[in-house]
């Protein structure tokens, strides 16, 4: 694990950035280039499985959808990135002025600790990179893995002293590493009777294989920069053994494909800093029209809750509001729009490109806490 620092304040002179990079820019035209030369004439139903359809998997976003045939493999891997900017409670946007100056900070009373949160965080960009294989055991179950590496970065802005909305700084912090590895088993329930349609169930669970314990430098409302363990939205993992099932459905019909999702992730005790991430439950669907089988659009919904989180790691405490385990979890609905493209033949048979842009249409949230703005995810899979 990594972990850097950069920060500004009165003292420190001229204010300086380090510019965070965004995905690189999706060209569709030239994922077109490539795969033109695989495109088939013409795509018949009752083909019996034997034609790859770019809408035979779910959108890039949604996880454990699908399984494979016996001895079939697939390898793959996701660019996610998720940008977070200002503060929300429940569905009203605050202020960083609001917060750093009405909003009771929970560990006031303790020595060097303001009435009110002077440290407000402003944006919070974060990738995922996501690598995982899945194997099909049989034509029933299909066997998963997946591996994660993230980098989270945390701009803030902090208040001088007790009161008042002067601005001593901010200062940015920065965690990189591994965070939790998944492994679990998809299982079909349709028994393959419709080509190119399945219903699976999905059991994993998630090791505590990322850090809870990350540390960065931080600037306080009295000037000070001391090294500190950082909130919980900048841990790597939940320190907790996770089990992750889910129930998965898609059908085809015509150049139309339908799919739906209902998933949850629960957390099995208590983690070894004494506090345990909340539950959550996500439900999904999806539709996804093929001009050819070599590509689909998709647009989806999700909806999202998340718990609060139950306990408290005592060596996370700061006047902000990502150190106060309540301003954690809430309601959401996202829009997501996709773009599948399968290889058809030659080299680039059994390769998919993907890609989805989620916007937020609903945020109802524990807050004080910070809202995601935008999610886009790229993905490469790879079947053999």
């Amino acid at each position: 694990m990594k972990v850097y620092v950069k920060m500004t304040n009165s003292q420190m002179g001229p204010k300086q950035r380090t510019s965070i990079r965004a995905p690189k820019r999706f060209t569709l035209a030239a994922l077109t280039a490539l795969l033109l030369p695989c495109i088939p004439a013409t795509a018949h139903e009752g083909d019996g499985g034997k034609v790859t359809y770019a809408s035979d998997h779910a959108p890039i976003g949604v996880m454990a959808d699908h399984r494979h045939r016996k001895g079939e493999w697939m390898a793959s891997y996701r660019l996610m990135h998720m940008d977070m900017a200002g503060n929300r409670d429940g569905t009203d946007t605050l202020s960083a002025d609001h917060i750093a100056t009405t909003v009771p900070n929970i560990f006031s009373g303790n020595p060097g600790m303001p009435p009110t949160l002077r440290v407000v965080p402003r944006e919070m960009p974060m990738q995922m990179h996501m690598v995982g294989a899945m194997y099909g055991l049989s034509d029933r179950v299909t066997l998963l893995a997946m591996g994660m590496y993230l980098e989270k970065k945390m701009d803030h802005i902090t208040y001088q002293g007790p009161a008042g909305t002067t601005q001593l700084g901010t200062f940015q912090t920065d965690v990189t590493g591994i965070g939790d590895t998944t492994l679990g088993a998809i299982i079909g329930l349709d028994n393959w009777q419709r080509p190119h349609s399945q219903v699976n169930f999905g059991l994993s669970l998630s090791l505590p294989t990322g850090s809870i314990t990350a540390t960065d430098q931080v600037l306080t409302p009295m000037g000070m920069t001391p090294t500190l363990r950082l909130p919980y939205p900048m841990q790597l993992g939940s320190g907790t053994f996770d089990l992750k099932p889910s129930l998965t459905g898609f059908w085809r019909q015509g150049r139309w494909t339908y799919g739906g999702q209902a998933s949850a992730i629960v957390r099995l005790g208590e983690n070894d800093q004494s506090y345990t991430l909340g539950d959550v439950v996500e439900l999904t669907g999806w539709v996804a029209f093929e001009p050819t089988p070599w590509i689909s659009w998709s647009g989806r919904l999700k909806a999202r809750a998340a718990g609060q989180i139950d306990g408290q790691d005592p060596n996370i405490m700061a006047p902000v509001q990502t150190a106060n385990p309540d301003n954690h979890g809430g309601q959401t609905v996202e829009a997501l729009i996709g773009l599948n493209l399968a290889g058809q033949a030659g080299t680039l048979s059994g390769h998919r490109l993907a890609v989805e842009l989620g916007l937020p249409l609903h945020r109802d949230l524990n807050g004080p806490q910070m809202e995601t703005d935008m999610t886009l995810t790229l993905g490469w899979q790879k079947a053999f």
